[in-house]
């Protein structure tokens, strides 16, 4: 009768000599697959503000959001006007430049203050269309603030060779863009979060992107004296917006390697003893 530690031992024997074989065969077909979390935190104070669900696209340095000082195209207006992150979706896929793409949403669906986000990608480092991390997500509430890289090649994540670089980097409210599609009344009828009913109801501006000039002051009747907003202004010296990491996850397999070479080592110990 084998008794149940021999038994253990010999399953280990077993299951870590397949590992190794496996690990030798993925080595030679899988060394780019990548398990990538992007996490996205409101780092605003509290009765700051929020932010929309955050679209994330991974490409190859090929897929422009906005240039400064022109005009916003039709999907930038509909994520800084309304949140609304499908048009650019549609865009990005019909670029046929990237590898994936999400819309992230908060535990609630907007980024409060303090909340974080994150999505887990399965990219190919080795694929030139996974090498860039492109943004943008709509400042609320506001009329059409938002937040987004208009260079495409700012966030690299992989290198030419597939190693995984990631990025680590801060938004503050110096960062923070004007759409130039809707002029900033911040009346409630027509200002996202802040009482707006319906989509695309505010009043047509036709400028072009430029650094946003943050809220009418307080005492106007706008955005900054509604007390759930009384933090709001951007403007103010280093005011944080958020953080974007970019970071490796454990692979299930590297998981189990590393179990088997504990189970290994502690059998080499308990003969030795």
């Amino acid at each position: 009768m084998i008794r149940r530690a021999e038994l253990r031992r010999t399953m280990t024997s077993i299951v870590c000599g397949t590992m190794v074989f496996s690990l030798t065969g993925l080595a030679a077909t899988t060394t780019r697959a990548e398990s990538v979390t992007v996490t996205i935190e409101n780092l605003a104070p509290h009765n700051g503000n929020f932010l929309t669900p955050f679209w994330v696209g991974l490409h190859d340095g090929g897929f422009d959001t906005y240039d400064m000082g022109a005009a916003a195209s039709p999907a930038l207006e509909s994520l800084a006007e309304d949140g609304n992150t499908a048009p650019l979706m549609a865009a990005f896929t019909a670029s046929g430049v990237g590898s994936a793409q999400s819309t992230i949403l908060g535990p609630n669906g907007p980024i409060a203050p303090g909340e974080l986000a994150s999505f887990t990608f399965d990219l190919d480092g080795s694929v030139a269309s996974s090498r860039f991390l492109s943004y943008a997500s709509m400042v609320i509430p506001s009329n059409d603030a938002f937040i987004a890289n208009g260079d495409p090649m700012q966030h690299r994540i992989f290198a030419d060779n597939g190693d995984f670089i990631g990025v680590d980097f801060f938004i503050t409210g110096a960062d923070v863009l004007d759409a130039g599609t809707e002029v900033n009344t911040e009346l409630p009828a027509h200002t996202a979060f802040f009482g707006q009913q319906a989509p695309n109801t505010g009043l047509d501006e036709g400028g072009v992107v430029q650094l946003h000039q943050g809220f009418l002051a307080a005492g106007s009747g706008g955005i900054l004296d509604d007390p759930q907003f009384a933090n709001a202004d951007f403007t103010a010296a280093g005011y944080p917006i958020a953080q974007i990491r970019v970071t490796p996850e454990p692979s299930t397999v590297m998981f189990l390697a590393s179990a088997c070479a504990i189970s290994l080592v502690r059998r080499k110990r308990g003969r030795a003893q």
